[in-house]
């Protein structure tokens, strides 16, 4: 691969995926520092990735807690790269309950405020030096809202268009911004959610993918086919269309 990050942040690293990025990632050379929100979790993360011959650090702690975030990041010094992956999710219920308020302004905290925070926080270095790389785990989610899980998708598009964003203000000054959106990864919060759930992927095969995609500076990692395919047509039908087509696969009441 072209480009070797050497000292690399994963938010998210006790997730499905954030777990499985931190084990593809860890080599001999290479410091992880990877935050997530269960310390036991963590200290297992930690140690298969220490095992592979990685220097790992970790924090616990809430990402809603700004001061204790950005105090975390200026200690951690230059990063070559940062995987925002850090999410939650929820949904309306099954007879059409609105999603529960205090979940809504956890998720936008935590999968949408949080995410722009750590970038604030970690461009200066890169653009002082000018290089790094930025990855922002969004969802297919962000393409066209799921009726079931509408905050969610929601807080999905606004990394997708924050990152497409960031890519065109910072390419000219050798910073990398990627936008990482995953189908079904098998996962408790992917069992959680209501809904058919085709083409899932275990998270080994998205981390590889992922990495991947990383390396080669696509501006989109997306996946899997065509759950991807179909899913970028639902922004550009109309959206009359789009929604009937959701129905009809079982998004909805």
């Amino acid at each position: 691969m072209s480009w070797i990050p050497q000292r690399i942040l994963i938010t998210g690293a006790t997730g499905a995926i954030g777990s499985a990025l931190a084990e593809t990632y860890a080599q001999p050379g290479c410091a992880l520092f990877l935050h997530g929100r269960q310390q036991a979790l963590l200290d297992g993360v930690a140690q298969r990735c220490r095992a592979q011959g990685a220097e790992v650090v970790t924090a616990a702690f809430d990402l809603r807690d700004d001061a204790r975030l950005v105090a975390w990041l200026m200690e951690l010094g230059a990063l070559d790269l940062v995987i925002i992956n850090a999410g939650l999710n929820t949904h309306v219920g099954p007879h059409g309950e609105p999603e529960p308020w205090e979940e809504v302004e956890t998720l936008i905290e935590v999968n949408l405020k949080s995410a722009l925070r750590i970038v604030h926080a970690v461009l200066p270095a890169m653009r002082a030096r000018g290089s790094g790389q930025i990855a922002l785990v969004s969802s297919l989610a962000g393409y066209f809202g799921l009726p079931v899980t509408p905050t969610y998708s929601a807080t999905k598009a606004g990394l997708k268009a924050y990152g497409e964003a960031l890519r065109g203000w910072l390419a000219r000054e050798g910073i990398r911004v990627n936008v990482i959106m995953p189908g079904y990864v098998k996962s408790p919060m992917c069992d959680d959610m209501p809904g058919p759930k085709p083409f899932v992927w275990t998270p080994e095969r998205a981390a590889r993918v992922i990495q991947k995609g990383l390396a080669r500076d696509k501006a989109r990692i997306s996946f899997p086919f065509p759950l991807n395919f179909g899913t970028w047509w639902l922004a550009v039908l109309p959206a009359a269309w789009s929604l009937r087509i959701l129905r009809c696969l079982g998004y909805g009441r």
